[in-house]
């Protein structure tokens, strides 16, 4: 039986309420950040132990704190942010609720070292678990220097719910460049283990800040986009069609300079690029909203990642008709093309797609709010190349099993929209995805080879090897890989800042697509892949690689083609699938052909 109904200890609560607002390392940085930009800072230094699981320094030039306010900045909801609960509804500063600095406190050891102008000397504050240890008077230079350690001491079962230190570091940068992206006239410099990761002057341009922040290669790939509507203004830069990638991890969206994790802005601005982008291609887009403070709700998450706008339809078609033409003027074969917003894409197809925007939009929260979420299906079972018995057919124990069936003993009768492998066997017919077909073999050699023949991919050396500019995080996880790279014929190596060289491809790669495939193959590893073991990691690398290298859908392959495709498949082991889990061939009996022909 329960026990009596209590009141929880303050100490206790708030300890809990920490698990709102500090999910890890990385949520440290984001709330110390946004108090540092809510303080006027031009100039902001982070450092991180351990990828941020040790310790974190965040230090700034702001306006700093009155030694008397200093203890009131860790009581739970003091704040000079809000007096009413209408001021909710007009804010423009990040934090406003006093929960960031009470919650980290409370889970962790504290330091901080704050002056004012105004103040002849500073003031330090030691906190641990939550109890104020030492206050007293400090020399430091005006601003705030916070200094947060033993992070999750106090509630070590949250310790071991941490990822791997490469990824907890790689979740703090993530946080340090979206809020770089959002304040180019901040200066920010982060360094780990006393190496620097990121050190971005602040400018005046934010395409050039994009540059820095995110990689050289944005350079020459954005088009600026402004527009207005119903006194809400919209600006930033997108890509061209051409320079796209194989997620959303570069697309930005920022709400009165908030980022926001938001399905109808992100909705909105793939609709701009429907008809001018490759089917699961996705643009890099940098875009924030200026909205007046009574027209957007950002209280509505604890983090408040989520926000929820009074006019989402006006917001809706702000984005498409910016960002369509944006894309026009700097792409004129998309208006030929008919970029999805304008009167060539059909008014009834967009009214379509704006209502399916905002009924998700009405109904999601949590993270079914985030885009590009492939809703759950079935897992549907591969069929064996052999069809099962149909009913009334006889079927014995003693029946001698029938050998497997080789794909170079059936009769290649032709190609199907460009992608699917037509045969005739014995039992009826089998289709084969070509695509999915060659992946698998490319997979099983790149697997194989090394521990076979004691011998690595072999690589085809570029004329000029190229330079790929990269973000700290993805730097830091292509360097590390290196050796299973190379073990796949790839030739990369530092070149200096956060750029790599690549110098060599495998053989069965096209040599003129370097930076999409080194972008392509960074998309595809996420967080749960790059926190692997390096022989884990191995295996992802090597699909991705076979991905690209496989021959491509709607491509016609000559018969001679299709027969050493077979006699590939004939000498694998796993044949039935792709290295993604997709089948390589769908067999169709003649007993269900009969029945579609209602011969049965």
């Amino acid at each position: 039986m329960p026990g009596r109904i209590v009141v929880l200890p303050e100490k206790l609560t708030h300890r809990i309420a920490a698990g709102e607002v500090v999910e890890r390392p990385a949520s440290i940085v984001k709330e110390l950040l946004e108090n540092a930009l809510d303080a006027g800072a031009t100039e902001i230094a982070v450092e991180l132990e351990k990828g941020g699981c040790q310790s974190i320094r965040v230090t700034d030039n702001g306006e700093g704190i009155e030694r008397e306010d200093v203890a009131l900045a860790f009581a739970r909801y003091a704040t000079n942010k809000i007096a009413a609960f209408e001021d909710i509804y007009l804010i423009r500063s990040f934090g406003f609720r006093g929960e960031a600095l009470p919650s980290i406190a409370s889970i962790s050891r504290v330091e901080m070292v704050t002056r004012r102008a105004s103040s002849p000397a500073g003031t330090r504050l030691i906190i641990e678990g939550g109890e104020e240890k030492e206050l007293s008077d400090a020399g430091c230079p005006v601003g705030t220097s916070i200094l947060v350690s033993r992070i999750f001491e106090p509630v070590p079962v949250r310790r071991k719910f941490l990822k791997g230190e490469p990824t907890e570091q790689g979740c703090c940068l993530d946080w340090i460049a979206r809020l770089a992206l959002a304040h180019p006239g901040v200066k920010m410099k982060v360094s780990a283990g006393g190496r620097v990761l990121l050190n971005v002057p602040a400018v005046k341009d934010l395409s050039e800040r994009i540059a820095l922040t995110l990689g050289r290669d944005f350079r020459g790939q954005l088009i600026p986009a402004a527009g207005e509507r119903e006194g809400v203004r919209l600006q930033g830069f997108v890509s061209r069609p051409e320079f796209t990638r194989s997620g959303a991890s570069h697309m930005y969206f920022y709400v009165n300079r908030r980022f926001v994790k938001d399905y109808l802005l992100n909705h909105a601005a793939m609709t701009a690029y429907r008809r001018v982008i490759e089917y699961r291609r996705y643009p890099a887009v940098v875009l924030g909203l200026e909205v007046p403070p009574g027209e957007v709700d950002v209280n509505v998450h604890p983090a408040k990642m989520e926000v929820r706008f009074r006019n989402p339809r006006d917001i809706y078609a702000l984005i498409v008709e910016t960002v369509s033409s944006a894309i026009g003027a700097g792409f004129p074969q998309a208006r030929e093309a008919g970029v999805a917003g304008g009167a060539e894409a059909g008014r009834a197809a967009y009214a379509a797609r704006v209502e399916e925007a905002l009924r998700r939009y009405r109904v999601s929260s949590g993270p079914e709010k985030l885009f590009f979420k492939e809703a759950p299906g079935r897992k549907k079972e591969i069929p064996s190349m052999q069809p099962m018995p149909a009913a009334g057919e006889a079927s014995t124990e003693l029946e001698e099993p029938e050998r497997r069936t080789r794909f170079s003993d059936l009769v290649y009768l032709g190609q199907v929209a460009g992608t699917y492998l037509v045969f005739a066997g014995e039992k009826g017919m089998v289709l084969v995805d070509q695509h999915a077909a060659h992946e698998r073999i490319l997979f099983e050699k790149l697997r194989r080879r090394e521990a076979e023949t004691g011998e690595r991919e072999i690589g085809q050396r570029l004329l000029i090897p190229e330079v790929v500019s990269l973000p700290p995080r993805d730097f830091a996880f292509l360097t590390e890989s290196v050796p299973v790279l190379e073990e796949a014929g790839m030739e990369v190596e530092p070149f200096g800042g956060d750029s790599v060289v690549v110098k060599a491809l495998p053989a069965f790669l096209p040599p003129g697509e370097v930076k999409t495939l080194i972008s392509d193959l960074l998309s595809d590893c996420g967080e749960a892949d790059r926190d692997l073991p390096l022989v884990e990691r191995r295996e992802r690398i090597f699909t991705v690689l076979a991905c690209r290298g496989a021959v491509k859908a709607n491509r016609t392959m000559t018969s001679p083609e299709v027969s050493a495709l077979c006699r590939d498949l004939d000498v694998i082991s796993h044949a039935a699938t792709c290295p993604h889990g997709r089948p390589v061939a769908v067999p169709v009996s003649v007993f269900e052909l009969e029945k579609m022909f209602k011969r049965r």
